[in-house]
């Protein structure tokens, strides 16, 4: 008898970091995977065979999700710094209320949730989580996770991405990420443009190294502090330069923090994990690709 495939349901499964972990899921054969996105930034063609989408808010969870996963992973938020000023009313709605009904469709089946956090709120000495909208939500609802561990014995585990990338990432419109923009442009034959002061600090992390993370943790990972981010760091305008084009700067935005510390250390102790992929290597083959 074969033994029995877990469900998992990946909220903002057709995203950009979503939909690779689809992918890493299938791949090994021992899962069956479901997604819930409202594809305000996921798209279809970011589908994976094999995998069954459902189309709506978290907020609805509820109603649209009629299996009972294994695990779920809430990918599904709203996820831009510098743009939430604009959105607070939709980023209240994705990360706040959202999340909240995630939550209470996994107390209610004693699911364990995997919550993807955010690096924002170790920046500048820990004055990130407060900077914006989008960071202060996201450091919020990892202590309102942790508290329904705590309140209701909800088995979860919390994780936070370091600047993301890699192939599918959304290179325009309002939530494309830094690389993005810089391959879209170097594409066009454009200035990349840095916003100044450029000496901001981030640490960038291959999305394959991500979902290595994530499924290691979603395996056997419990509570907090599953930071999944490379170790070196760059500034804005190091990461332009080794694109090798000219170079606009762009006057300063709101919520724009100038450092973030990495800690992988419980990740790298209980799993092993470290990021493998470099950056540095990633642009080098995306421009010799370009004008190849």
């Amino acid at each position: 008898m074969r033994p029995r495939k877990k469900k998992i349901l990946i909220t903002g499964g057709a995203g950009f970091i979503g939909s690779h972990l689809v992918a890493g899921l299938l791949k090994r054969g021992d899962c069956e995977v479901y997604s819930l996105d409202n594809y305000s930034t996921g798209k279809e063609e970011n589908h994976i065979a094999g995998a069954a989408y459902a189309r709506g808010d978290t907020r609805d969870i509820e109603r649209l999700i009629t299996i009972k996963p294994d695990v779920v992973f809430h990918l599904g938020e709203y996820s831009r710094v510098e743009k939430s000023f604009d959105d607070m009313e939709r980023v209240w709605e994705s990360n706040a209320a959202g999340t909240f009904r995630v939550l209470e469709f996994c107390r209610k089946r004693g699911i364990k949730m995997v919550y993807a956090g955010s690096s924002t709120k170790f920046g500048d000495g820990g004055l990130g989580r407060d900077q914006s909208p989008y960071a202060w939500t996201k450091a919020s609802n990892t202590d309102l996770v942790r508290n329904y561990g705590s309140w209701f014995g909800l088995p979860y585990a919390i994780t936070y991405f370091y600047n993301v990338y890699g192939p599918r990432e959304i290179s325009t419109g309002p939530y494309a990420t830094v690389i993005g923009i810089f391959k879209e442009q170097y594409r066009a034959g454009k200035p990349l443009t840095v916003v100044s002061p450029g000496t901001q600090v981030r640490n960038f992390t291959h999305v394959d190294d991500i979902v290595a993370g994530l499924i290691a943790v979603g395996d056997a990972g419990e509570g907090d502090e599953y930071g999944l981010g490379a170790e070196a760091s760059y500034s804005i305008l190091d990461v332009a330069q080794m694109f090798g084009a000219p170079i606009t700067m762009l006057p300063e935005r709101k919520g724009n923090r100038m450092s973030a510390s990495v800690n992988t250390a419980r990740a790298r102790h209980e799993f092993g994990w470290t990021a493998r992929r470099a950056l540095e290597d990633h642009i080098k083959e995306f421009v010799h690709a370009v004008h190849r």
